[in-house]
């Protein structure tokens, strides 16, 4: 190349550097293409904003999205807890897990601690429209305050521990020494017995509690149909379907030596004679079972 081409090709690259210098649109590939840098631009500046934008827009967009209740039909229910009643309305699209969300600050009970029974345990991912809740359903909810968890956790003082068993014994000689009861217990643990939880609380499963005993020492099972606020007393023989408005009272101790299991009393007439004794019932249900039961009566 002679020198006069030279200084004309210097000219014209100097001519359009200084065009793309006072151009105002960096997108302009035609200055992309004239620039010295161009490798080092084109493969940072996409790189940045890739990094220092869209990851984090994409984080935050679906927590949004999943604290928000879907619009729509809404419906009203009775919802049930620790012997209250309270009446709510909510999207019958929303989930489970929503729904647990917006009721903890009115029960004051943490979502991760409540067990909402529609029909059995209902799962966080289902909907009200899905589990079948309509206008006036009574839905139930079990869980603990985060300051019941503490105190049950907390060892007592000897003090107060002393004081429960004296007022007992003072009172009525246990029901796992009384000769009714121990002709039964005498046998052992059934052999189909379910695990059975010391000092703790679980909430009723969607399957029936089995393994069980009557005071004849037939088999028993418990089936919860909350949909028809009846507990179901099964045997070989028969299926008893009583309203749960019709049980006056529910009584259970703890079975000596094998605290794991409980003595459990249904009253279904006025006196003590017509309760319904039911032996082995594992003690993590016996407040869930009292408290479903005895629900329809407040």
């Amino acid at each position: 190349m002679s020198n006069e081409e030279k200084e004309v090709t210097s000219s014209d690259d100097k001519s359009n550097s200084k065009e793309c210098e006072s151009s105002k649109t960096p997108a302009d590939s035609s200055c992309e293409a004239a620039s010295p840098t161009d490798g080092v631009v084109t493969d940072n500046q996409p790189q940045s904003s890739e990094e220092a934008v869209h990851p984090d827009t994409n984080e935050v967009k679906p927590d949004t999205q999943s604290e928000a209740l879907p619009s729509g039909e809404a419906v009203s229910f009775k919802l049930v807890y620790n012997k209250t009643k309270y009446d709510i309305e909510f999207p019958l699209d929303g989930t489970i897990k929503q729904l647990k969300e917006h009721l903890s600050s009115i029960i004051n009970v943490l979502p991760a601690m409540q067990k909402v029974m529609i029909k059995g345990l209902a799962k966080d991912e289902k909907t009200l429209r899905e589990l079948g809740v309509t206008k006036g359903a009574k839905v139930m909810v079990v869980g603990s305050k985060l300051d019941d968890v503490v105190n049950v956790n907390t060892p007592k003082s000897d003090s107060s521990s002393s004081e429960k068993p004296s007022t007992t014994t003072s009172t009525k000689e246990p029901l796992s020494k009384q000769k009714l009861h121990r002709k039964i217990l005498d046998k052992g643990l059934p052999d189909d017995v379910m695990p059975g939880i010391k000092n703790s609380k679980d909430v009723l499963p969607s399957y029936p509690l089995s393994g069980m005993v009557n005071k004849h020492g037939g088999k028993v099972r418990l089936t919860f149909k909350l949909e028809l606020d009846q507990i179901w007393i099964g045997t070989k023989e028969r299926t008893e379907k009583i309203n749960m408005n019709h049980i006056r009272q529910v009584v259970s101790e703890a079975i000596e030596g094998y605290e794991q299991y409980h003595i459990m009393g249904l009253q279904l007439g006025p006196t003590e004679a017509s309760r319904y004794w039911i032996y082995w019932v594992p003690a993590q249900y016996v407040d869930a079972i009292r408290d479903t039961v005895l629900e329809e009566r407040r």
